[in-house]
């Protein structure tokens, strides 16, 4: 990482990028795992390419760049589902919790194929504020005697494939209709005294532009009471 800029905010892909490193210097024993799961934690916790920068700068393709500031106003995603499978690579392909936890979140690329593996420990795989690298995508997880939430926002279709022994994979969403357009998220995998749960939630903005939308109603309905009230005067 060059020391150009150190104080400009890190986005969560960033972080993404750092934590693929330190996850392949762990696979080759470049670290071991007191020492990733440190970096590992600091990763996540930083703000800015200042902080990131020491994180990776004794390991091999460690230097994470600083990407160019453009100060040309470009047009953002429309939030429609086309908009959000955008093909290419993922920017995260795997995760391993071992007696500790790991999370993917944020605004993050969904690859083809995610593989995660939990033991002793948790993750979670939040896809609200994802994009997707194809229009099905398919979340592999093994969870033995830990757990793995996977976290899919509304309209997406869910199909369950995974096998439990002494645990299980969480089937509530499994069939629901898909919105025109939405990928397909198919999670598959093998939980061993643990367990796969798949939830469906709205992100933060959704929720909050639903109670705005609840909020306005109830204003609206105690104008018009007060209107009427009026009137029989």
């Amino acid at each position: 990482m060059t020391d150009e800029l150190p104080e400009l905010r890190a986005s969560d892909a960033d972080r993404e990028r750092v934590a693929e490193v330190l996850r392949d210097a762990l696979a080759e024993g470049r670290l071991d795992m007191e020492e990733f799961e440190e970096r590992l934690d600091a990763t996540y916790q930083a703000r800015t390419y200042g902080e990131l920068a020491p994180i990776t700068r004794d390991l091999p393709v460690g230097q994470v760049a600083v990407p160019k500031v453009d100060m040309l106003k470009r047009p953002e995603q429309d939030g429609s589902w086309a908009s959000r499978i955008v093909g290419g690579e993922g920017s995260s392909t795997w995760a391993v919790a071992v007696m500790s936890g790991f999370q993917r979140k944020g605004r993050w690329t969904v690859p083809r194929r995610f593989n995660c593996f939990a033991f002793w420990g948790g993750g979670e795989i939040d896809l609200r504020e994802a994009n997707f690298a194809a229009g099905e995508v398919e979340i592999n997880c093994v969870a033995i005697m830990g757990g793995v939430q996977v976290i899919v926002p509304p309209g997406v279709e869910v199909v369950v494939r995974g096998i439990g022994i002494m645990g299980g994979f969480d089937h509530r969403e499994d069939g629901v209709p898909a919105e025109p357009g939405a990928p397909r998220v198919v999670v598959t995998g093998f939980a061993f005294w643990g367990g796969v749960g798949v939830e469906r939630k709205a992100t933060r903005a959704e929720r909050q532009r639903l109670r705005e939308e609840r909020r306005q109603e109830r204003l609206e309905r105690r104008s018009a009471a007060r209107e009427l009230r009026r009137g029989e005067d």
